[in-house]
């Protein structure tokens, strides 16, 4: 009978060959039992199976092990066997993280070959706020390749909250409720064990609520865990309920010069917008307004810079029912799915958070060159669902803004908590510090009616 053996078997056989040898004369042959199992319509068979006699032809004494065969030159040009990792093709773990890139690798290979993945991938997102928009935006990361979230979040799961953010269950409510934040993180590694999410409970100490003795430290803690949180990552989304609870991640963010994305839900209205990307110069090259230019991504307004008013507590003298954020159930899945191709279409940009927002009418977009390979990179859009409408304004950044103009950055860096606890506990600190104060004095001086001595009342103007 002739056989036909792989050098495995060969290697194999010689080893038992060398190992009998070693025990004299007691052995002169071995018999070798090579079984198969088969199966056939559902009936398993060992028939095929054969018997071997290996037959012993010297007993001498081996000194040393005998040199193997089958052996290929390694790396380093030095005789191994070759080794295949079968990890990718056998754990499960291993498998997903191949398959959850497919969609995006078919779109780099059929339609975008420019399509930079793995910056997407290495961008670490910081989303405050893990409700209906940060659950939202975290799934939306997730499908693109980011796999580093952080959610910040001091909430409990309420019995009213799966239904509307998409990583929570009813198991989720019980026993007063599972910290959001810690849920959410938890909720992405079960869709994709890949992921690297962590869930952090943390308050974000507001302007307009005054800080006690008492809670000083606690405070100063929050606010020290943010500045850490903020610094090591490359982008942040807001994603919170309150306006004032948006203003020290904006002054955070705009010191240590990070991509921001802002959302707010209204009814059947919501905002999606970049902030600015500060470069740190003082006094960049301003440009002349005109509606149909570009606004460079450096002079882009932040979400306070259209107000002429510091942020204040927007929940004083409010029940519980209008604190909350009463919106059409559509409105956070159209605003997360936006904020998080928004973020994208930033980093795809060969000037990346520094590229320009057109500020052309909307159907002017349609015909102009696209120098991002995922169209534009809008500075707002301003949806109105009732009507079905969205539009894409584009404003400059405000040198009096409470938030980011270089006087709020310039005292944050200079002063760092002593700065931020004047802004908590005084209304007015803002205002007065950035100019809001003073303006509005100019503006009021502005409307008083003059009269003239030399001339007819018809003659009055307004100065």
């Amino acid at each position: 009978m002739s056989l036909l053996l792989s050098f495995h078997c060969l290697n194999l056989l010689k080893l038992i060959h060398s190992f009998i040898t070693l025990l004299g004369d007691k052995f002169k042959n071995a018999e070798i039992l090579c079984f198969r199992d088969r199966s056939k319509d559902g009936v398993r068979d060992v028939s095929h199976s054969i018997i071997l006699t290996l037959n012993i032809s010297s007993t001498k004494t081996l000194i040393e092990c005998p040199k193997s065969v089958g052996w290929e030159k390694n790396e380093r040009q030095k005789l191994g066997p070759r080794v295949v990792n079968l990890s990718s093709s056998m754990d499960p773990v291993r498998l997903s993280e191949s398959a959850v890139d497919l969609n995006l690798k078919l779109m780099r290979w059929r339609l975008l070959p420019e399509l930079d993945l793995e910056k997407v991938a290495g961008t670490k997102c910081l989303l405050l706020g893990a409700g209906t928009l940060g659950c939202n935006v975290a799934r939306c990361l997730m499908g693109w390749g980011v796999r580093h979230i952080t959610l910040v979040d001091n909430g409990r799961i309420s019995y009213s909250n799966p239904v509307r953010q998409s990583l929570f269950q009813f198991e989720d409510c019980l026993n007063g409720g599972k910290p959001k934040a810690e849920a959410a993180a938890e909720a992405l590694k079960k869709i994709f064990p890949g992921v690297k999410a962590t869930g952090i409970s943390l308050s974000i100490p507001m302007p307009g609520h005054s800080v006690s003795d008492g809670s000083l430290e606690v405070t100063k803690n929050e606010v020290k865990q943010l500045d850490e949180l903020v610094q090591s990552h490359d982008a942040l989304f807001l994603l919170l309920d309150t306006r004032e609870s948006r203003w020290l991640p904006t002054v955070m963010a705009a010191a240590y010069q990070k991509i921001v994305i802002c959302a707010a839900l209204g009814f059947d209205t919501f905002l999606v917008m970049r902030h600015g990307f500060h470069t740190g110069v003082d006094n960049p090259e301003k440009i002349a307004f005109s509606s149909t230019m570009s606004i460079p991504g450096d002079q882009l307004g932040c979400y306070f810079c259209n107000d002429v008013v510091a942020p204040g507590n927007s929940t004083r003298d409010r029940t519980l029912d209008q604190q909350c954020t009463v919106s059409r159930p559509g409105m956070s899945y159209l605003a997360s799915a936006l904020a998080g191709e928004l973020l994208v279409s930033v980093i795809q940009h060969p000037l990346g958070p520094k590229a320009p927002a057109d500020t052309s009418a909307k159907d002017e977009h349609l015909s102009q060159e696209l120098s991002c390979n995922l169209g534009i990179v809008p500075h707002q859009i301003r949806c109105f669902l009732s009507r079905f409408h969205q539009l894409l304004p584009a404003s400059m950044a405000f040198d009096k803004c409470t938030a980011c103009s270089k006087t709020v950055i310039d005292a944050y860096k200079k002063d760092g908590f002593d700065f931020l606890l004047k802004a908590f506990n005084d209304p007015a600190y803002l205002e007065n510090l950035t100019g809001l104060t003073q303006m509005h004095q100019e503006t009021l001086d502005a409307e008083v009616w003059d009269y003239s001595d030399d001339e007819e009342c018809s003659s009055m103007e307004i100065t």
